[in-house]
């Protein structure tokens, strides 16, 4: 039998540990494993270069974005000052934005493994890599194939190519292992056995442009063996000098050409529709689910990933996402399918994520529907709420979930796709509205003020202390600061490598330079919340409850708890001290878990039945209550 975490919970000094008996989670519900999840997001390529040897060369690079490797191209260095153009880059015809897209860091797994011990020290249970198949871009989304991790991100990038070179892509008989997908195995082999879980993105809705099978279909046109593959609006007739080839690439991006979907029906852009793909392509793709799951293919799941992120989920049919399902849950019942679902009308609307949350498709998704009213709250951004409307927003947002969906919820506060946390939050305009930094000369670049600073560690309190699963995008917990992509895909900030200090601009201008490095505190203040959420049951088990909301103060409060705990958590979001009278708690003593700053408590007192707490401005903190 396979081994298949169900959650046994045994308290150690402050860490409750996950203990492994062989039966999985029931089909329509998340595995009991994400539920409790500290969430860490991987983007390989700028994670850590672990091995210099298996750098990007110009020939793996052709096929992406901005479409050629310019002349004297190199590999950059990883302290490089993030705006500054390297020599060849100033020696090419480009703005910033556009050349950014050629340069490459040369992050790779043995990166990742390196730095493994850093993960479980911080307190992570999962991580989540973005795209690993082999790909020619930096995000790898733009798949060269899906059944092989990607060349460069192995020891031996020009074996690994001859040996994929060897394969019927079709014959799962014939797939080999390369180096690369030798080395993964090895890290999921390690991820486990620091007791932490592992999913990796993939994405079913698009290929890349160097994908094999496209490659035919480009070649061979509508005499290729894969034409149904893709969606294709006309071939190129070879009688005329025109060429008439004309395709669907997701969202008009024409080097990731869709692959076809079949029996369609109610679809609309935003929203959840039904159909499928093309049998053979389905067929495909379950053949490298498996190969990930269960590498040996012993039945015995443990040497596979745990679960996948689902890349732009909405643009495939729900027919598909059903039997993927049912596909993916026989070889593992406590597989984890999380789905990206994110705009209905941007920058306004969000998805409702209700429908992939019914027990048949997903079991669980990037909660941007969380973050987008938390921001507007903690920032004092993007139309600011007032606490009683932020409780109205969050519980509509709650509603109509079990508790373990609403547990497995991935509340994230950034990503490989939008701004970081810090400039999120320094930039107050609506989420993701003019946060990139290509021609927006308003937006500020810098690492946050002092009271956005505030802002910001009263938003990590409230991640960390409520419903759904905490994720940090990498680097977040260092302090780094970045606008929309690409920004946010700076190298990761590590404290031993001497960063350059930012001087330049995006239009090349210089200014004052500011010193970029590691922030300590930040560090080990999320280090501190992830520990007191790993040891306090309430915080991911218990039930919620909103007991004080001042909109004219600015102050808000909540309980969480089981049957024997309960964690008072109290915000003072104005720039005054302020004074939270909470009625009926029954408290006979309190013992302060965190502040979100130094003395954040000026005063607290019990009278009967009565809590009174003076907060410090701009400050949050977490009380047990006994």
């Amino acid at each position: 039998m396979p081994i298949i975490s169900q959650l046994i919970r045994a308290s150690f000094g402050s860490i409750l540990f996950v203990l492994s008996p062989s039966y999985g989670a029931p089909f329509d519900q998340p595995p009991e494993w994400s539920r409790d999840a500290i969430w860490y997001q991987i983007f390989v390529e700028r994670f850590e270069n672990g091995d210099s040897k298996n750098d990007p060369r110009p020939i793996d690079m052709e096929g992406s974005y901005p479409g050629f490797v310019p002349a004297g191209w190199k590999i950059t260095p990883w302290g490089h000052d993030w705006y500054e153009q390297e020599s060849w880059a100033r020696k090419t015809d480009g703005d910033f934005h556009k050349l950014v897209a050629a340069r490459r860091y040369g992050g790779d797994l043995q990166g990742v493994i390196d730095k493994l011990d850093y993960l479980r020290d911080l307190g992570i249970t999962a991580i989540y890599f973005n795209p690993l198949n082999d790909a020619p871009s930096l995000h790898k989304y733009d798949a060269r194939n899906y059944r092989h991790i990607d060349r460069n991100f192995g020891p031996d990038p020009i074996g690994d190519h001859s040996i994929i070179n060897k394969e019927n892509p079709l014959n799962p008989e014939t797939w080999s292992w390369t180096s690369a997908d030798r080395l993964f195995l090895k890290l999921i082999n390690e991820i486990h056995h620091r007791k932490m879980r592992v999913i990796i993105d993939v994405s079913w809705n698009h290929t890349g442009n160097t994908f094999w099978a496209w490659k035919d279909v480009v070649k061979n046109q509508k005499n290729s063996r894969f034409r149904d593959w893709y969606d294709i609006t006309s071939f190129d007739d070879p009688k005329t000098p025109e060429n008439e080839f004309q395709f669907e690439g997701w969202l008009g991006v024409k080097t990731l050409p869709e692959l076809k979907k079949v029996n369609v029906s109610g679809k609309r852009r935003g929203h959840v529709f039904e159909g499928d793909l093309n049998p053979e392509v389905k067929k495909h793709i379950f053949n490298v689910t498996r190969r990930w799951m269960d590498p040996n293919k012993d039945g015995d799941p443990s040497d596979g990933v745990d679960g996948f992120r689902l890349d732009v989920a909405s643009h495939v049919p729900l027919g598909f996402w059903r039997d993927y399902r049912k596909f993916v849950r026989r070889i593992n019942p406590e597989a984890l399918l999380l789905g990206e679902a994110w705009w209905t009308k941007w920058p306004d609307t969000l998805m409702d994520p209700r429908p992939f949350l019914q027990g048949d498709t997903f079991d669980s998704v990037m909660h941007y529907q969380w973050y987008k009213p938390a921001r507007q709250l903690f920032a004092n951004a993007g139309g600011r709420l007032k606490p009683s409307e932020f409780i109205a927003k969050i519980k509509n947002v709650y509603t109509g979930y079990s508790p373990a969906q609403s547990q497995s919820l991935m509340n994230l506060v950034a990503s490989h796709d939008s701004p970081r946390l810090s400039t999120s939050f320094l930039n107050k305009q609506k989420y993701k509205f003019q946060m990139g930094a290509r021609g927006n000369k308003q937006l500020k670049l810098g690492p946050p003020d002092k009271t956005t600073t505030s802002q910001i560690r009263m938003m990590l309190l409230h991640q960390f202390t409520y419903l759904s699963a905490p994720h940090i995008w990498n680097g977040d917990e260092l302090g780094m600061w970045g606008a929309d992509d690409p920004d946010c895909r700076k190298p990761l900030l590590w404290g031993n490598i001497d960063h350059n200090p930012q001087i330049f601009a995006p239009d090349g201008s210089q200014g004052k330079a500011i010193a970029v490095t590691p922030n300590q505190e930040r560090f080990s203040y999320q280090k501190k919340l992830i520990s007191l959420r790993r040891g306090r049951l309430e915080w991911t088990r218990g039930s919620t409850h909103f007991l004080h909301s001042n909109d004219e103060n600015l102050t808000l409060a909540y309980l969480r708890k089981t049957d024997h705990h309960r964690s008072l958590i109290a915000f003072n979001l104005s720039n005054k001290p302020r004074i939270l009278s909470l009625d009926n708690l029954a408290a006979s003593d309190f013992e302060v878990l965190v502040e979100s700053s130094s003395e954040a408590l000026l005063s607290g007192t019990i009278e009967g039945r009565s809590l009174r707490l003076k907060l410090a401005p701009l400050s949050g903190l977490a009380l047990d209550l006994n």
